[in-house]
């Protein structure tokens, strides 16, 4: 091993509220003080309970992945475990999710674009 993961940072438009809508999935503290990192405008932590980091970069004239569309492909994505794809759905499309595929309703995974564009996916436990 030649390096640890610090976090995933993802672009974006808008990173404090990129950061308060995976807040309201995920719990933690959204720019909890850190030394590797020092805050501002253009910069968001969300340090979760079980101390994964995620970081959004705001970017200039940011342009969201449009998923299937290879031509601007998804880039990375995140699974999110749940125990309740049903009412796990209802909750992040309340937050501001979008639905992009829940396919035939046989798979135990559905997905989504969170607001800033980037696809992520629900995954029953």
């Amino acid at each position: 091993m030649i390096a640890k993961l610090q976090c995933v940072v993802l672009d974006c438009a808008d990173a404090v509220g990129l950061s308060r809508f995976y807040q309201s999935l995920l719990g933690g503290v959204v720019n909890q003080p850190d030394p590797r990192w020092s805050l501002g405008e253009g910069w968001a932590t969300l340090h979760t309970d079980g101390g994964f980091v995620l970081a959004f970069q705001r970017v200039d004239n940011y342009r969201p992945p449009r998923w299937p569309d290879s031509a601007r492909p998804q880039q990375f994505h995140l699974d999110l475990e749940v125990k309740d794809l049903e009412q796990a759905q209802e909750d992040v499309l309340k937050r501001g999710a979008k639905l992009l595929d829940v396919s035939d309703g046989q798979r135990s995974w559905r997905i989504f674009a969170d607001p800033a564009g980037h696809p992520f996916c629900l995954v029953r436990h």
